[in-house]
């Protein structure tokens, strides 16, 4: 019986094989150059190189940065800031699509607000400096017709956090939707039915209907976003910023970035930034399996 549906599986087996092999060749192999972080690595020797250990020096040094505090504090309020609109706007377009009854207004809808998901920032990026450029941008031409004056969205620190949310928002909240939209789905239409005949009225359905129904697709999505709270989106803000917008706009990532491949080429200290954020990363992915399981009866493994 076994080796029958073993030999059933191989092909399904053989297909996940190119894709394990990848992982294993971009992910697990490089953990090997974790060995910098404890070097004052030269480049010049080579990774198998006569290096010398310095152990926990880089580490030291990095916590002794003027920039380290705030690059992590600006790690954390954007990428807080985009798990919770993250979490709030797509529940509420999910609502609205839930409200909808015709069939091919909604899948128009649901096309429209999922395309964002799939072009990349490159791209995005070109279009948002066009838009919002202070001079040109037809935001911009907007406000001034309203008579207010232009806005530097994307070279004045106050404004700069504001602007990754709402574009990340923008890009990322119709996929968001879907996830809360086909939860709503699998609602037992018997209740909407029952609380009709109570004469319920549509806000009491979505309190204590719909929203209890999808109840445990928000409290996963939510405590899974906490892995995730030290990826504020190096693709997103590498295309964004600039060196006026430091101050509040530079991340973990585009740090890391600049130490290894800026003017010093310090990859020691990149390494050992690297391997601090990945090590916190880990903690806060296990903090959320567990709260995840416990409080959303999910198990993840």
């Amino acid at each position: 019986m076994h080796k029958s549906i073993r030999r059933k599986n191989l092909a399904l087996h053989l297909m996940v094989l190119p894709a394990i092999i990848l992982v294993f060749i971009f992910n697990y192999i490089p953990l090997f150059g974790i060995v910098i972080a404890f070097q004052d690595f030269v480049p010049a020797k080579g990774l198998f190189g006569d290096q010398e250990w310095v152990g926990l020096e880089n580490f030291r040094f990095l916590f002794e940065l003027p920039q380290t505090k705030q690059v992590i504090i600006n790690t954390i309020v954007i990428a807080l800031a985009k798990a919770i609109v993250g979490l709030i706007i797509p529940i509420i377009v999910a609502l609205m699509l839930n409200s909808l009854r015709k069939q091919g207004l909604r899948s128009g809808i649901q096309t429209l607000i999922y395309l964002p998901h799939f072009i990349s920032w490159v791209i995005i990026s070109s279009i948002l400096i066009d838009i919002l450029s202070p001079s040109t941008g037809i935001i911009n031409q907007f406000l001034m017709q309203i008579g207010i004056e232009p806005v530097y969205f994307l070279g004045e620190p106050k404004y700069f956090r504001m602007t990754l949310v709402v574009s990340d928002l923008w890009k990322e909240f119709g996929y968001g939707s879907i996830l809360y939209y086909a939860a709503m789905q699998g609602i037992n239409p018997e209740l909407y039915e029952a609380s009709d005949i109570d004469g319920a009225n549509k806000l009491r359905k979505i309190w204590h209907i719909t929203l209890p129904g999808i109840r445990m697709i928000i409290v996963l999505l939510g405590l899974l976003s906490l892995g995730n709270i030290l990826n504020a989106g190096f693709d997103q803000v590498f295309n964004l910023y600039n060196i006026q917008v430091l101050e509040t706009g530079d991340i973990l990532d585009t740090y890391i970035y600049q130490l290894a491949f800026g003017t010093n080429l310090n990859y020691s200290l990149a390494t050992a930034a690297s391997l601090l954020k990945s090590i916190i990363s880990f903690v806060l992915i296990s903090m959320a399996y567990y709260l995840s399981y416990k409080y959303a009866d999910y198990r993840m493994f």
